[in-house]
């Protein structure tokens, strides 16, 4: 295999009439994903789609979407998956940067994205899963029986371009090679042990890189893939039980969900033999209680959208190292630099950031040198933002995102530290920790806490509760009780948002 384009073709002649692919509205095998990939990539060949350029995807998590993107690839196209939570104007502005060519889309969503094509002269159609006006219907697309193009794949070219959330101003479109995307998922699927015999229950965004890898890597081992089109915990646990799932995969607040669910107590979990977890820090209290209740280990991860997937994790069977994020995937490295020199390791022990070397590494980002060259070092080394730090054997703990520290009367705050120790509270379903100015202080650290059902804690006792866990400057100095966090399309908790959300 030269690149993820080759996925199903090798999985349909290996596993043929298997299962592949659960959704809520249709269910398919190897075979049938793999011939109607090619419908789609014949199609964008008779109508001028050349390889090189660009198809974008802007759906929730369904059957076509997966159809889609490998028939884009078969085709030669460099595919461009879009965050569904995208306002118009942000949506727009990736459209036209990555210069899309075709777009496919929901109906619901494709009115939107006709009416953006007014002021993108050069996206040439929109296809809708379903039917909606000035756009193609999926089921034109899948009707096409001319042969499939043929399209010589090269490893080190462009396969997708994903852009970052843009935090600061525009989103960057990370460019990945194929040989990048193939060789995240081919390692991640080894080192978690996936085989043909694995059910994946998964609701992580097909547009994000882990919710790719969670895919693909197990259609390259033969396993089943149960996608949920949007996360909600009751679901997740029936899905997990009535398919007899052996691995579950999400980010931290998908646990903390699924715990704190009325339905956790009389869920059947029985089957999971392991489950993973990544997109953010996790507290450890959270870990002690998922395994406990599904009897299955939680492997914790780390990536991110510039290594098209994840970065570090525990191997299967490896002994556990709970906190940490795990060791390099294969033929990758990673380092822990002085936050004042990069060309200098950060002593043993000692915070510094998180880079990483690779064939996983983007090749840059799309039509942004300046910020490529801030993000890559001229021996390769990629800057990640996070804060890390390195045991002996190699595994990594990460204390936060540098861009989310507080500086609280000149120390150091770590969110992601103060989350753990509030999460470990009984009386804490879900936790988030922003900074609030302050006149003295310059920052204090602000404790967003949504309580566990029948209990109502107060600020005193959540407070109080940290005092035997942290240093003084670093507990948080006020606690506002919310019923929700805000979170992206994946469920990571969007810490810039809470003062902005919640300031009176």
């Amino acid at each position: 295999m030269d690149g993820p384009g080759d996925i199903l073709r090798v999985a349909a002649a290996r596993f043929g009439a298997k299962t592949a692919l659960v959704t809520a509205t249709r269910t398919l095998t190897f075979t049938e994903l793999d011939a109607l990939s090619d419908r789609v990539a014949a199609w964008l060949a008779v109508r001028g789609v050349r390889p090189g350029q660009v198809v974008s995807l802007y759906a929730q998590n369904r059957w076509e979407w997966v159809v889609t993107a490998h028939g884009a690839l078969k085709a030669g196209a460099v595919i461009n998956p879009v965050n569904v939570m995208l306002t118009p104007e942000e949506l727009a502005f990736v459209l036209r940067d990555c210069g899309s060519a075709t777009v496919f889309t929901s109906a619901e969503q494709a009115g939107t994205v006709v009416e953006l094509t007014r002021d993108l002269p050069e996206l040439g159609t929109v296809v809708a899963y379903g039917e909606a006006d000035g756009a193609v219907g999926f089921a034109e697309v899948l009707a096409c029986t001319d042969p499939v193009p043929e399209v010589v794949t090269d490893p080190a070219a462009p396969s997708t371009i994903g852009y970052t959330s843009g935090t600061t101003g525009h989103p960057k479109g990370a460019v990945q090679s194929h040989r990048a995307v193939l060789w995240n998922c081919a390692t991640t699927a080894t080192v978690h042990g996936r085989h043909a015999g694995d059910v994946v229950v998964t609701a992580l965004p097909a547009p994000h890189v882990y919710g790719n890898v969670a895919i693909n890597g197990t259609f390259l081992a033969g396993g089943t893939v149960v996608l949920m089109e949007r996360f909600a915990p009751g679901e997740a646990l029936r899905l997990i039980g009535e398919h007899r799932a052996t691995l579950f995969e999400g980010v931290p607040a998908m646990y903390a969900m699924l715990l704190a669910d009325p339905g956790i107590a009389d869920a059947d979990l029985s089957s999971l033999t392991r489950c993973t977890v990544g997109g953010q820090t996790i507290a450890l209290s959270t870990i002690e209680r998922w395994e406990t209740r599904s009897g299955a280990p939680l492997i914790e991860l780390w990536g991110m959208t510039e290594i098209a997937g994840l970065g570090t994790t525990h191997p299967l069977h490896a002994p556990p190292v709970p906190g940490s994020i795990g060791v390099s995937l294969p033929g990758v490295q990673v380092r822990i630099a002085d936050l004042e020199d990069v060309r200098r390791d950060a002593a043993p022990g000692v915070p510094g950031e998180l880079m990483v070397r690779g064939p996983i590494v983007m090749i840059g980002y799309h039509g942004n040198p300046t910020a490529t060259a801030e993000a890559i070092e001229p021996d390769g080394w990629l800057h990640t933002g996070d804060v890390a730090t390195m045991d002996e054997t190699g595994h990594v703990f990460v204390v936060d995102r540098r861009k989310d520290m507080i500086i609280t009367g000149g120390y150091n705050v770590y969110p992601a530290e103060v989350e753990r120790v509030l999460a470990g509270h009984p009386a804490v379903a879900m936790v988030a920790v922003g900074p609030v100015p302050d006149p003295v202080r310059g920052e204090l650290a602000c404790a967003y806490v949504v309580p566990a059902a029948g209990t109502s804690p107060t600020e005193e006792e959540l407070i109080a509760h940290t005092a035997g866990h942290l240093a003084a400057y670093k507990r948080p100095r006020l606690v506002r009780f919310v019923d929700a966090l805000p979170a992206t399309s994946t469920g990571k908790i969007m810490r810039r948002e809470l003062i902005k959300q919640f300031t009176p």
